[in-house]
């Protein structure tokens, strides 16, 4: 991976870009905030020339003008923040960035407004959407983890790392990580799409879960497959991975063929369930996902042809 400048409708930009090894694919996330270095202690002192992200709740302020923007070296709340609504992020680059927690009171300046993480999508660079992600994130770590979960004390930043202690009865916690498997399951030149009562209208996704205290990743993977649809799979390969922070999932993508049993979707789970072929695709999650990014490479043919010891008697 290597750092460089950029430009996004007209406004110069830090970009991160990951190559492509020997070895094959490696995913790149639109949400992993890897420009960012975790790099610990915490200055002492804020520079005149760190970086912000603004948060409210679960939304991050974004400039409109001149140019839209999330990841700002500016403090349009200078007025209202307190010492204590401050919370370090990291190194971008070899300046600080900083989240400015905005109290409910605060008047927000023109030509600035708040808006959720997904609608800062195609509207500012990836680079800056996965920071402000990662903000509202951390923003939450802190509030809360206020208190120990164990004897209830007030807990304090932990200084040479991302974690809160209890000086009381030393229980030490970190941000929270919920491991999720997600999975592109082929038969043949078709692909398994799910709907769910959560997705949008007409919208057609890939069959996913969270990992069971006890199971590996691929134990996981193979029960969710089978309690939603009714189906075992096989040669399950890794494709890659990504942060989704709604609010603290991490989804690992795999691919895996089709190797028995009847299609049969669970009602508490999906609404519906069926094999697709490129020529016939339902409307597909936008490219924001991991699930988009596999079914894309799907699509452009990177998947090996269809497997021949297993029957296909839908396509006889």
């Amino acid at each position: 991976m290597f750092t460089t400048s950029s430009f996004f409708l007209g406004c110069p930009q830090i970009c991160t870009y990951t190559t492509q090894g020997e070895d094959g694919l490696e995913h790149t996330g639109k949400l992993s905030a890897d420009s960012l270095l975790a790099v610990f202690p915490e200055p002492e002192k804020v520079p005149q020339d760190a970086w912000w992200v603004f948060v409210h709740g679960e939304e991050v302020a974004l400039r409109i003008r001149p140019c839209p923007a999330a990841v700002v070296p500016e403090d349009p709340f200078r007025d209202t923040l307190m010492p204590g609504d401050r919370l370090y992020l990291g190194l971008r680059g070899a300046v600080p960035c900083y989240a400015g927690c905005v109290r409910d009171q605060a008047a927000v300046p023109d030509d600035w407004q708040f808006t959720r993480i997904r609608d800062l999508y195609l509207r500012i660079p990836d680079e800056e959407m996965a920071i402000a992600s990662f903000a509202v994130r951390m923003v939450a770590f802190d509030r809360n983890t206020r208190f120990c979960g164990r004897c209830g004390a007030k807990t304090l930043p932990v200084p040479a790392e991302r974690a809160k202690e209890c000086p009381s009865c030393g229980l030490v916690t970190y941000p929270r990580i919920s491991p999720a498997i997600i999975a592109l399951i082929r038969r043949g030149d078709r692909i398994l799409l799910a709907r769910s009562s959560r997705f949008p209208s007409g919208m057609f996704g890939l069959i996913a879960g969270f990992v069971e205290p006890g199971e590996n990743l691929e134990h996981a993977l193979r029960r969710e497959v089978m309690e939603e649809t009714g189906i075992s799979v096989r040669n399950i390969r890794y494709f890659g991975s990504e942060p989704w922070p709604f609010p603290d999932s991490l989804m690992i993508g795999f691919t895996a063929e089709y190797a028995g049993g009847e299609l049969t979707v669970d009602p508490r789970e999906l609404e519906s369930a069926s094999w697709f072929d490129r020529e016939h695709l339902p409307r597909i999650p936008e490219k924001l996902s991991i699930s988009r990014a596999l079914i894309d490479w799907w699509l452009e043919g990177s998947a090996d042809g269809p497997s021949r010891d297993v029957p296909d008697p839908d396509r006889r």
